[in-house]
């Protein structure tokens, strides 16, 4: 079973939705759409959830290879 860290290599702000694509094995950019679309239609609640989770999400450790699995249409 796979953790979930914040990725290092795949981070555009905290590294949360790149480490999060990474564990669901999804492209990180559909998490980012999916959480900007989210967090209009929230009125903000997802920005809570998005800060919270930087802070209990660790960051990968750097021995922590980021293999992605290729993404298939």
């Amino acid at each position: 079973m796979n953790k979930l860290f914040r990725s290092r290599t795949d981070s555009k702000l905290t590294g949360l939705c790149g480490g999060v694509a990474e564990w669901l094995g999804l492209n990180a950019t559909l998490i980012r759409l999916l959480v900007i679309i989210a967090a209009f239609c929230s009125f903000g609640t997802v920005v809570l959830v998005y800060i919270i989770g930087c802070l209990l999400v660790p960051k990968a450790p750097h021995d922590h290879f980021d293999v992605i699995p290729p993404y298939h249409n």
